[in-house]
C-alpha cells in the first residue's frame, strides 16, 4: 500500500523546499493537505510527481486538464503575498487543491471552474476536508468573478497566452495577479501588481504548467 504520507513529505523536502519557497504557511499547507485526494483513482500513483498531473482525459485533441506542479504551485502562491485576510480568486481550480491550499493562508477563497465535472469533485473534495470558507463557482475561466467581489490575489491554474483586462480589474489597489504566460516554446510565470489604478507586469521564473482552457488569442487574419 502506497504511503501517501511519505510522498507528501518527499513532494516538500525534494521539490518545494529547494526551489526558493522560504513562506513557512505555504510549506506547511502543502505538508497538510492531501493531494492523492485531488487525483482521479486511475492516476493516484502520480499525485506527488514534479510534473503537471492530469486529471481530465484529452479530449477533442486538446490538452487534458491538470494540477500544477508542486514546485511551479508553491512559487506562484508565494509570488501572491497572501495574508490571513486576504480575499483570493483561484482561477481553473480543477479539482480543488490549490483552493485547498490557498484557503489555509488566506480569509476567503473564489474557486473559479469552468468543467463541470471538475468543479462538482472540487466541492466533494473540498468538503470532505472540512474546507469551510471556500466556494466553488462554475463559470468560464476567462470572466473571472467579478459577481463575489475584488480580490487581493488571483492565481491562473495553468499556462495562458495573455491576461485578459477583465482578470485585472477584478484586483483590489494593491492586489497582484499570477500567471503562467506561454509564448512560444517557453512557458515564464509572471506577476502583475495593481496600484493607484496602475498595473505594472514583472517575469517572475520558468514554470511547467499545462494550457488553461478559455484563454485562446483570437486568430490573425492572413492577406
Amino acid at each position: 500500500m502506497t504511503d501517501f504520507s511519505v510522498q507528501r513529505l518527499n513532494m516538500v523536502e525534494s521539490q518545494v523546499r529547494p526551489s526558493d519557497v522560504t513562506d513557512q504557511r505555504i510549506i506547511r499547507a502543502m505538508q497538510e493537505v492531501q493531494r492523492e485526494l485531488f487525483v482521479p483513482a486511475e492516476v493516484v500513483q502520480l499525485a506527488y510527481m514534479d510534473d503537471p498531473v492530469p486529471v481530465t482525459a484529452r479530449s477533442k485533441g486538446g490538452e487534458p486538464r491538470c494540477l500544477l506542479p508542486p514546485r511551479t504551485l508553491a512559487k506562484l502562491v508565494q509570488l501572491l503575498e497572501i495574508g490571513p485576510q486576504s480575499a483570493v480568486l483561484d482561477v481553473g481550480c480543477a479539482t480543488g487543491y490549490s483552493t485547498a491550499v490557498l484557503a489555509r493562508l488566506a480569509g476567503r477563497v473564489v474557486a473559479l471552474e469552468s468543467d463541470r465535472d471538475l468543479a462538482r469533485a472540487a466541492k466533494g473534495a473540498l468538503e470532505q476536508l472540512g474546507v469551510g470558507h471556500a466556494t466553488v463557482v462554475e463559470g468560464p475561466l476567462a470572466g473571472g468573478a467579478a459577481a463575489q467581489g475584488r480580490y487581493d490575489a488571483i492565481l491562473l491554474n495553468g499556462a495562458v497566452p495573455a491576461v485578459p483586462p477583465e482578470l485585472l480589474e477584478q484586483l483590489t489597489d494593491g492586489g497582484r495577479l499570477v500567471a503562467v504566460l506561454r509564448r512560444g516554446p517557453v512557458c515564464r510565470a509572471h506577476v502583475w501588481h495593481q496600484s493607484g489604478g496602475t498595473v505594472d507586469e514583472q517575469p517572475a521564473f520558468e514554470a511547467a504548467a499545462a494550457t488553461l482552457p478559455g484563454f485562446e488569442m483570437p486568430a490573425e487574419f492572413a492577406f
